[in-house]
């Protein structure tokens, strides 16, 4: 028995939320500050970017929580079904579920003997389980939760999008693309960091990944929004 004070700690638990939250604030900072910046190239009043950054951040966290919600409803569809079918192979023949659960494990370097004993213990135990484990690939950990994504989206992206509008709203009107700019480049940096520190990757390089794209979409953004204000 391992005492409680040994135990490891590991992030998979975070994997499902974190993606969801960091996919949310990440496209909240991007198309909300980017949707600024093309409508404030295009030679808009003070008051027309702002309203514009408004409509983004409530249609864009809508939409992300819808998305995440129907994207993540359909996985765990399929989760739903795959043990519903591996449910009704056990009833239909456990002998050779159990000569299959004991292949994986001799596959991953157990003898025959061995693997045959691993697997009439689990089967034993929680046949469902074992296979939806090791032969399926599906765990508590990792399961799909779609109310949870979902929220998770729609919150993060909210809070992503009000960073660069707080920045707009109150930024002299002179100064406010390079403003908004400037802060949504920060605020991608900050984020991508942050992200990979809570996941246990290295924080450099997803600042980077992330900045470099946000600038790409502003600046794309930008363009178009300055080209439609002088064809007007």
């Amino acid at each position: 028995m391992i005492p409680h004070s040994q135990k490891e700690s590991h992030r998979t638990d975070r994997i499902g939320w974190l993606r969801a939250s960091v996919l949310g604030a990440n496209d909240g900072i991007i198309s909300t500050a980017s949707l600024m910046l093309g409508v404030a190239a295009a030679s808009s009043s003070p008051r027309d970017i702002v309203v514009a950054g408004v409509a983004g951040l409530m249609a864009g966290a809508v939409s992300m929580a819808a998305g995440e919600y129907v994207s993540v409803s359909s996985q765990a569809d399929s989760e739903k079904a795959e043990l519903a079918r591996e449910r009704q192979e056990l009833a239909d023949d456990p002998g050779f579920e159990q000569q299959e659960l004991a292949a994986i494990y001799m596959k991953r370097g157990l003898d025959a003997a061995l693997a045959d004993q691993v697997a009439a213990r689990l089967m034993a135990v929680d046949a469902l389980g074992a296979h939806a484990r090791d032969e399926l690939g599906l765990s508590e950990t990792l399961s799909a939760r779609p109310v949870q994504a979902g929220l998770a989206s729609a919150a993060s992206f909210a809070v992503g999008a009000a960073l660069p509008l707080a920045v707009a709203a109150w930024a002299p009107a002179a100064q406010a693309q390079v403003l908004i700019a400037l802060a949504s480049l920060v605020l991608l940096c900050g984020l991508g960091a942050l992200a990979a520190s809570v996941g246990g990757a290295p924080p450099g390089r997803a600042a980077v990944r992330v900045t470099f794209w946000g600038a790409l979409a502003m600046g794309l953004t930008a363009l178009v929004g300055w080209a439609f204000g002088m064809a007007v």
